[in-house]
């Protein structure tokens, strides 16, 4: 099935959760330095932990707004892994002793620092506005899957520039490998979602 592929991707991602989080514990008991707040390690984790909570809302959102199957099972799962990654870096923070908020603007760490601009609640890349998000709310059927899968779409554009931000700039090597599968996953998730598009009539938003 088209979907498989995508369903085994996020199940190895959720297996190799408890390892990745125990990797990184074990870096901080070896005596390694653990990264500054001002670091690329600290920036991604806070940034991604807040870009991944509206991806886990819209999921949400999306599942109590048709009865898809497809749509619902492919919101679940985006929903179950982006909350545990979530929890993972927002982890990793208070491992490193390090602040979960920061007075740096969103994606200073990538040099960045106001480009989102924020406007209605966009605080990074391919984050919904506030708008939108109440828009994804009213729709039923149809008309939410489209909505929701151009939503998640530029979500997953801008997640995967900010892991391979990461990806580039990051020194923990387990930080690092998990942007890396971010990317991955994601932009096999944009391509499944393209079809599934096309399948409503529809496209991504240009």
């Amino acid at each position: 099935m088209r979907y498989a592929g995508v369903a085994v991707a996020v199940a190895g991602v959720l297996v190799a959760a408890g390892a990745v989080t125990y990797s990184v514990a074990e870096d901080g008991r070896s005596g390694t330095e653990p990264p500054a707040a001002g670091s690329a390690d600290a920036g991604f984790a806070r940034d991604m932990a807040v870009h991944h909570q509206q991806a886990v809302e819209m999921a949400y959102i999306v599942r109590d707004r048709t009865a898809d199957e497809d749509v619902r099972r492919l919101a679940y799962d985006i929903a179950q892994t982006q909350a545990n990654q979530r929890g993972m870096m927002l982890g990793w923070l208070d491992l490193w002793g390090l602040p979960k908020v920061s007075s740096d603007g969103p994606m200073s760490w990538m040099g960045m620092a106001g480009m989102a601009g924020g406007e209605d609640g966009a605080l990074m890349p391919g984050m919904a506005t506030d708008a939108e998000m109440k828009k994804l709310g009213t729709l039923n059927g149809k008309q939410a899957e489209v909505f929701f899968l151009q939503l998640m779409t530029d979500h997953h554009k801008g997640g995967v520039h900010m892991a391979q931000g990461c990806v580039e700039k990051c020194t923990v090597g387990v930080e690092k490998r998990l942007a890396q599968g971010m990317v991955e996953a994601q932009e096999s998730e944009i391509l499944l979602m393209t079809d599934m598009l096309k399948e409503r009539g529809a496209a991504p938003r240009p």
